[in-house]
């Protein structure tokens, strides 16, 4: 069931790859938001840095597992 949904098109690429790109985007957010308020700019304040990793991992862990799902047919 979930492989199905990982295999779904979208514009002709399965969801387990915008998956990803969301997931990659993340993470270099992530690590702006981090560099900014080093570099002493604090347009999107400290606190949302966790908040964003946070997120961040959530999407790496569900892209994994979807990507998994499709080899092991869960």
């Amino acid at each position: 069931m979930i492989a199905k949904i990982a295999l779904f098109l979208i514009f002709g690429k399965p969801l387990v790859v915008y998956l990803g790109i969301i997931t990659l985007l993340s993470f270099s957010f992530t690590a702006l938001v981090g560099f900014l308020n080093f570099k002493g700019n604090h347009a999107i304040s400290f606190p949302w840095h966790p908040r964003l990793a946070a997120l961040s991992l959530l999407l790496a862990l569900l892209h994994g597992f979807v990507a998994l799902a499709i080899y092991f047919n869960f």
